[in-house]
């Protein structure tokens, strides 16, 4: 482009850009379930405690019914809502007569699934801990096989 008659270098790389404003560090606070459950609950913290079953359900589509999977039997899952600050503990139980087994991602606690839940077999229940440190809107899902 030109202003005041002269030509202006434009550089449109978006990796050029980042690095004209000194780099992009990525960091993973260390309160994201750094170790085992009970030392996010023993915190002082509030705990909110969010307990999910992974149930199948049979539900109508135009095509036909179809085999779902749900948390608690509901789609979308149930709602959870938490204060910045709050120790978010995730509990989800597969019941014995479950065909499959379950698990649970949640974007809010900005970690892998996978090794704090993972998939839980089916007759048992798995947990993780996290602090609700970035504020938002966030979705969770099924991690049933180790995603």
């Amino acid at each position: 482009p030109q202003v005041g008659g002269s030509v202006l270098e434009v550089e449109t790389s978006p990796l050029a850009k980042v690095a004209t404003m000194g780099g992009l560090e990525l960091v993973m606070p260390e309160a994201y379930a750094s170790g085992p459950c009970s030392d996010l609950l023993d915190s002082g913290r509030p705990v909110v405690n969010f307990d999910v079953t992974g149930e199948s359900v049979t539900l109508p589509s135009l095509s036909g019914d179809y085999s779902a999977m749900t948390f608690s039997g509901q789609i979308p899952g149930p709602t959870l809502r938490v204060t910045q600050g709050d120790v978010v503990h995730m509990t989800l139980t597969i019941p014995g007569e479950e065909v499959t087994q379950h698990g649970n991602d949640m974007h809010a606690s900005q970690m892998s699934a996978v090794p704090y839940m993972g998939a839980v077999n089916i007759g048992e229940t798995g947990e993780y801990c996290f602090i609700a440190e970035v504020p938002g809107v966030f979705k969770y899902h099924c991690s049933g096989v180790n995603v």
